[in-house]
């Protein structure tokens, strides 16, 4: 049994599932506190929102990794507050947990800018329940469209409008791009797929700008290559039902608008009364313990480091999770705290089918490697599945992710739900809400 300190985690997210294995790993007794009783594995979210695999497929039993780790215990409930003085974190139903280090790891949301009417009639792509409202209203919208009269839709395109070229925007505007191209035509006959328009806006002058001018210059040549309209340098002014308003005022015609723009940390978040950053995010300084405290560590989107700027990815979060383990267990023995220093191993976003972009860290070269076409979309979908929790969802997402692929054009192209109404809502997905 574990008998080293008793460790609250915050958050189930990459950072906070590297944290708890790797305490627990090192004899810590650790509670993870998560609203939902699941991990969310984002990368592949917008494969279910386009209907390539089922929301089990990327979402893990917070209790099953509790119960494959020895001292780990799962607890689901929202956090209200957190009193460093006496060491405890407060749930919203009332309960509180003493720890003696607290690591808080639980990610950030969509961001909106204030933009009027973001928050009202756009669909963001954080969250399981934001994915199957997004899947929902995009499947909602072609059934209403194949169920008009002949004559009406000869007259009236169907547009779906996603907004911001980071990996997100472009890995779902491609999926969407695909689905109009070979998942129309088999699933809904009636319709003529050059009548369903992709919109692709970004306000920088790049797609996916983190990477290198010539996989950029790819990534674009592919999206056009697949009929997406992709606007650069235009932001978005407004949105109102039914249309996106650009700066400039030119209006795009919309029946589903998908908001992957930017991110933002959480509001409740100011209530912690700990030090804020840039965009909200909690500060912690180079060894990841949160500024002006002594046991509370953080990881992840939700923090920033002083002086020091990371991707908001994966390997970032994971990495930092498992250094603040070892920061605490040091702690606990009286050690000196170590500098946090990440470990760039590259990063990758897919396109579509055989199309992706990739740069990879190769030791002993300043540069990292770039690969594109299949190479790259071959090595985005093996380290996608090695990276999923559970041997089970990995054996389910390949057998579907292998059949959409595969069975390329075939009539049973995508997993489907529930149709929303035309009328399109974002507030069932918002944080907090989903069940």
């Amino acid at each position: 049994m574990n008998q080293g300190p008793h460790v609250v985690v915050i958050g189930a997210g990459f950072a906070g599932i590297q944290a708890s294995r790797a305490l627990a790993r090192q004899g810590c007794r650790v509670t993870l506190v998560d609203r939902h009783p699941y991990n969310t594995f984002q990368p592949l979210l917008y494969q279910v929102a386009t209907g390539g695999l089922n929301p089990g497929d990327v979402t893990y039993s917070l209790r099953n990794f509790a119960g494959k780790h020895p001292g780990v215990r799962f607890t689901c409930g929202t956090v209200t507050g957190v009193d460093p003085a006496a060491r405890t974190v407060a749930l919203d139903d009332g309960r509180e947990f003493g720890y003696d280090y607290l690591v808080l790891g639980f990610g950030v949301t969509a961001n909106f800018f204030g933009l009027p009417g973001v928050a009202e009639h756009a669909l963001p792509m954080y969250t399981r329940a934001q994915a199957l409202a997004c899947r929902d209203a995009v499947f909602g919208r072609l059934e209403h469209y194949a169920a008009l009269p002949e004559a009406e839709r000869a007259s009236k395109d169907l547009h779906i409008v996603v907004v911001g070229g980071g990996a997100t925007g472009v890995e779902m505007a491609g999926s969407l791009a695909e689905m109009r191209s070979t998942g129309v035509p088999s699933m809904y006959p009636e319709l003529d797929r050059k009548r369903v328009k992709v919109h692709l806006i970004e306000a920088g002058p790049v797609l996916l700008g983190p990477f290198g001018h010539d996989l950029q210059e790819y990534t674009y040549d592919e999206m056009v290559k697949r009929d997406v309209d992709v606007r650069l340098g235009t932001s978005v002014a407004e949105i109102e039902d039914g249309r996106v308003i650009l700066k400039g005022g030119e209006v795009i015609e919309s029946d589903v608008v998908v908001w992957g723009a930017g991110v933002a940390a959480y509001d409740w978040v100011r209530s912690l009364g700990l030090e804020l950053g840039r965009g909200g995010r909690i500060v912690v300084d180079q060894t990841l313990r949160v500024k002006g405290q002594d046991r509370i560590f953080a990881a992840g989107d939700c923090s920033i480091i002083e002086d020091q700027v990371l991707p908001q990815l994966a390997q970032p979060a994971m990495q930092m999770g498992v250094h603040i383990a070892g920061q605490i267990v040091a702690l606990a023995h009286g050690e000196q705290l170590q500098r946090f220093e990440y470990w760039d191993k590259g990063t990758m976003a897919t396109i579509g089918r055989n199309a992706a972009v990739a740069e990879i860290a190769v030791p002993g070269r300043n540069k990292a490697v770039a690969f594109t076409g299949f190479i790259a979309w071959a090595l985005w979908v093996g380290v996608h599945l090695f990276m999923l929790l559970g041997g089970r969802n990995r054996v389910g997402a390949m057998i579907n992710l292998g059949f959409r692929y595969l069975a390329w054009g075939s009539n049973t192209w995508n997993i489907v739900g529930d149709l929303t109404a035309p009328r399109r809502s974002a507030t069932s997905g918002r944080p907090g809400t989903e069940g």
